[in-house]
């Protein structure tokens, strides 16, 4: 099916019987992708059932995804395939690589909003938002643009973030281990729950480490495709300079979070909670509304907008979905000069 307009993925999907197939393959950017993979597990949630508006344990989706980039970042196949190229793509498909990946639900209080991998608040959605107003811009030129005029215009959002964070257990302390058990069964689920909140210049949580040619090494590159946990990234306000040294690490081999203003998590699940503001001068309401609706905030879910005013709920769900590719750990440990192999 050749789509024609934006969510015309998610409606072919949702009449498909997917029993009837092997598999889905799109060839597309991260938009589309994104469409596609929240289809699919959509469509595995209607059929299981379950409420499609609240899904706290999501079924799996029943048929393997296939990724064939044909778009400007290609996020996901630059992650599944170690680089961003249609015929690599196509033999891991042909050879039936499967890697079980990771994904996230992103919901409010009353409703699911997306089934994904990664997400943005603050700066990364502002961007974002402002390349959409301008889509009769070329696709490159729209973003740079927007990235220029966010950057010039930078503020901070001012929101609580609560999070519960993915207990590690240390080796070669068996006795210590032990102890936080324990003492983690006395004060109970609730609280383990942290919150932090402040003024922050962007929010980042990723499921998988989000391999791109501007971020070699990942926009999140101490998570993976499957461990069961997401990345938590928090930078907080800071100066504009500081804020642009922090950017260009990422195409660096240096630490991108080796600032005193960035603060990384590894998480199950976070709540963000944005502070409406009130009393806006015109100026910053012109700013609020280039991104959204006033009183909503622009969110980047796998390079598609969405806006929300209330709280974004994010959990993170172990292996919801097979896709074709490889792990990129395994690549990097190979001596094969061949990604395909």
């Amino acid at each position: 099916t050749v789509t024609e307009y934006e969510g015309h993925a998610l409606s072919v999907l949702k009449e498909c019987e997917l029993q009837a197939f092997d598999g889905v393959v799109c060839v597309g950017g991260d938009g589309s992708v994104s469409e596609v993979v929240h289809g699919l597990l959509l469509k595995a949630q209607i059929d299981a059932g379950k409420d499609t508006d609240y899904i706290p344990t999501p079924v799996r989706a029943p048929v393997p995804l296939g990724v064939i980039p044909a778009g400007t970042a290609n996020i996901l196949a630059h992650t599944l395939y170690g680089i961003k190229h249609a015929v690599t793509a196509t033999l891991h498909i042909v050879m039936g690589h499967i890697q079980p990946v990771d994904v996230c639900t992103f919901s409010t209080p009353s409703k699911l909003l997306r089934f994904g991998f990664s997400a943005m608040f603050g700066f990364g959605a502002r961007t974002l938002a402002l390349a959409e107003k301008h889509r009769w811009m070329p696709s490159n030129q729209r973003k740079d643009f927007a990235f220029i005029k966010t950057l010039a215009d930078l503020k901070p959002e001012e929101c609580e973030l609560s999070f519960l964070p993915v207990q590690i257990p240390q080796e070669d302390s068996h006795e210590n281990d032990r102890k936080k058990k324990e003492k983690i069964k006395k004060k109970g689920s609730k609280d383990q729950w942290h919150k932090i909140q402040g003024h922050f210049l962007n929010v980042s949580i990723m499921a998988i480490p989000c391999l791109c040619s501007m971020a070699p090494r990942g926009l999140a590159p101490n998570t993976r495709l499957n461990n069961g946990s997401m990345a938590l990234i928090v930078v907080q306000n800071t100066s504009r300079t500081e804020f642009i040294k922090h950017l260009k690490r990422y195409a660096s081999i240096k630490n991108q979070f080796n600032f005193p203003f960035v603060e990384t998590y590894t998480v199950q699940e976070v709540k963000v909670q944005p502070r409406l503001k009130s009393g806006l001068d015109a100026k910053e309401n012109t700013y609020l509304n280039a991104a959204s609706a006033e009183g909503n905030y622009p969110w980047n879910i796998d390079g598609d907008l969405l806006q929300e005013a209330s709280e974004v709920h994010v959990r993170v769900h172990p292996q919801l979905i097979n896709l074709y590719g490889v792990n990129t750990d395994d690549l990097e440990r190979s001596q094969a000069t061949c990604n395909c192999i």
